[in-house]
């Protein structure tokens, strides 16, 4: 399951940074929640149980709030 987890903070994160800044004025906080909701809705559909989707996402949470911090182009 612990795949599944990184799979969807990975998946989350990539698909947050290509939609978060199409106005150019999403913040810290806009991308670490749009990042938790792509990492547990991942999780769910990926049929992890409700722990693992808590966990899904926090790691796109992680994932969202990270983004920009280590240079993915579409999160500056």
């Amino acid at each position: 399951m612990a795949i599944k987890i990184l799979l969807a903070g990975a998946v989350g994160t990539a698909l947050l940074a290509g939609c978060a800044n199409q106005t150019g004025r999403a913040t810290e906080i806009d991308r670490t929640a749009m990042g938790a909701a792509a990492g547990g809705v991942l999780t769910a559909a990926l049929g992890g149980d409700e722990s693992d989707i808590y966990k899904g996402a926090a790691a796109g949470a992680l994932g969202g709030a990270l983004c920009n911090d280590v240079g993915v182009a579409a999160c500056q």
